[in-house]
């Protein structure tokens, strides 16, 4: 078995230039059962100043994303295949976190809440994230 720090390693290598990265989003936690990740609203906002809700769904599918491939690596690569995110109230400055947990985990599909909240504790958005896992060939 791979450890996470090495499958990070190898995500991280991949990374240059990916959206998230444009995004600002940064991993602080990362195991098969938990992914915690920031971003800062500033930067990623709509024209009415509140962070735009497709940022909100990049920093949700990211986390659930690195999941997977944590839970699929070496023998599977993970690809996103569903999201449904709900968006509970606005963020207008600051930074928010997302932690994705993990509902469901097999063979070739997993399945992530995740939870999207403020400095202040407030939820931002809930989302659950779907990915393929697919084998590497």
């Amino acid at each position: 078995m791979t450890d996470d720090a090495e499958v990070l390693s190898v995500l991280q290598l991949a990374n240059g230039g990916s959206l998230s990265e444009k995004l600002g989003i940064e991993i602080t936690e990362a195991s098969r059962e938990r992914i915690v990740g920031t971003m800062s609203v500033e930067g990623n906002t709509q024209p009415y100043g509140v962070l735009h809700g497709g940022a909100s769904c990049v920093l949700a599918e990211s986390l659930a994303s690195i999941g997977s491939a944590l839970v699929g690596w070496p023998e599977r690569i993970a690809l996103g295949i569903e999201i449904n995110a709900t968006h509970h109230r606005p963020a207008r400055e600051g930074v928010v976190t997302g932690v994705a947990t993990p509902v469901h985990v097999g063979r070739t599909l997993a399945t992530w809440d995740v939870a999207i909240t403020r400095e202040d504790g407030q939820r931002v958005c809930t989302a659950r994230v779907t990915c393929a896992l697919r084998d590497q060939s």
